[in-house]
């Protein structure tokens, strides 16, 4: 007599054990958890190691495509609050400049500029935004939008801090093997880190906020401190970059206010998916790539950014990452019923 099988997903012993608290009974399941996890870890640490393979110039896509992706966290953290920004080139040109200005004017190491760029530049950011931080929606958004651009203003008008010239002649950093392990720790980093906030009692007080503000008021919570916690957890990878790609450039100018480290952050959440972080960060290493594929096109280029982001938003809302989580926890294996009823 022919054995009769069945289909069941492959997640289906893990999800009946327990839903919330995954209940492992094999390798074979702890694989199937952690096995996409890993590939995108182990990718990404081998990836700078493939030098003489690539060449040095996608190297240095790589090392933009992670600072992207910081921004992109930073902004799907903003977006987790409720706070919709539009101009996230303020955060990274804000740690550049703290950078690079405290390099040329004081010779501090990049081993101190950095990191100070990365806290000054987020408590910088946090008090000017504070006021602004009971406004909501389009409002915020417009707010943040402006800033940058009247940065660029200040400091052609002024000439502060080098003018439309710009800080050169920085110290370097080791070379672009270090740059890229240190912009990948800090994206891996900041990846786990929010995930880990988000989940935890904190973030669900932020989560709150988003979608229901009033409610949370009347709880007796102060939600503008929150926000403002919020935006300076945010602002810190942000700002981080600004200061990493100073020196990896060895210059600092008003093009770090540019609306590319504003726009392409926005088109990795949309295009990878909003909510859970991963999906920021995939859109992040694979609109940069396109971009500099692209690069030869010019002004070109902003109508591949619109078209790719109609083609997400119309054909895929839900963003790459959770298209492809949600197939992923959909694969099926055949089952005998002889072994099931054993």
């Amino acid at each position: 007599m022919s054995a009769t099988y069945r289909k069941e997903r492959l997640d289906r012993g893990i999800k009946a054990r327990s839903d919330d608290i995954f209940a492992l009974a094999s390798y074979r399941e702890l694989l199937y958890l952690i096995g996409p996890s890993a590939l995108l870890i182990g990718g990404l640490l081998i990836f700078p190691l493939l030098g003489n393979l690539i060449g040095l110039s996608w190297l240095n896509v790589m090392v933009i495509a992670c600072n992207i992706a910081l921004l992109a966290l930073s902004w799907d953290l903003l977006a987790s609050v409720g706070l919709v920004s539009l101009g996230q080139a303020m955060f990274f040109g804000v740690g550049g400049y703290i950078a690079g200005y405290l390099n040329d004017a004081f010779a501090l190491p990049p081993l101190l500029t950095i990191p100070l760029g990365t806290i000054l530049g987020a408590l910088i950011c946090t008090a000017i935004l504070y006021p602004v931080l009971r406004l909501r929606g389009i409002y915020f958004a417009l707010i943040t939008l402006t800033l940058p651009l009247l940065f660029q203003r200040v400091i052609e008008a002024t000439r502060i801090f080098g003018g439309t010239e710009g800080l050169s002649s920085l110290d370097p950093l080791p070379g672009i093997t270090v740059v890229l392990y240190i912009a990948i720790a800090a994206v891996l980093i900041t990846l786990f880190g929010f995930r880990r906030l988000i989940n935890s009692d904190y973030g669900l007080v932020l989560k709150a906020i988003r979608d229901n503000d009033r409610s949370v008021m009347a709880a007796g919570i102060n939600i503008q401190w929150y926000k403002a916690q919020a935006v300076f957890i945010a602002a810190l990878p942000a700002a981080f970059a600004g200061a990493l790609l100073t020196h990896q450039l060895q210059f600092v100018g008003i093009p770090v206010f540019t609306a590319n480290y504003s726009i392409l952050p926005l088109a990795s959440a949309t295009v990878g998916g909003v909510g859970g972080f991963a999906g920021a960060m995939l859109g992040a290493f694979i609109l940069v790539p396109i971009s500099e594929l692209f690069r030869g096109f010019g002004t070109w280029r902003v109508v591949v950014y619109s078209v790719i982001l109609v083609v997400f938003i119309v054909g895929l809302p839900e963003g790459i990452f959770h298209y492809l989580q949600r197939r992923y926890h959909q694969f099926e294996r055949r089952v005998s019923l002889e072994n099931v009823q054993n």
